[in-house]
């Protein structure tokens, strides 16, 4: 249970890294802390984030820029409206431009 637990505090700590304006996603997270293919437990941390007040999760789509933890969010259009008051365009649950606003950590955190 304790690596689970600082698996997600490593998570944690790195989508508090992502720019305002700017969205990454659980694939790259994981593979940034060495965790390939453990994108679904970025997204389970996700999930739990919502109990913490300063990690942005709205800011962490699918590797297509669907905002699939949408139905997380309370009400669900709330991760839309939040991106959009950063200035990232989302259509039909994908951000817009996903390429010109997609942050790596893997090349951002060089």
């Amino acid at each position: 249970m304790s690596d689970k637990i600082s698996f997600f505090e490593n998570v944690y700590e790195v989508v508090r890294l992502i720019p305002r304006g700017r969205v990454s996603s659980y694939g790259a997270i994981a593979n940034y802390l060495g965790a390939k293919g453990s994108a679904r437990m970025v997204g389970w941390a996700m999930n739990n984030a919502h109990q913490y007040g300063n990690v942005p999760a709205h800011r962490v789509v699918n590797r297509n820029g669907l905002l699939s933890g949408r139905h997380h969010f309370n009400p669900p259009e709330a991760m839309q409206e939040q991106l959009e008051k950063e200035g990232i365009e989302v259509k039909n649950n994908q951000v817009v431009n996903f390429e010109l606003v997609f942050w790596n950590p893997s090349t951002e955190l060089l």
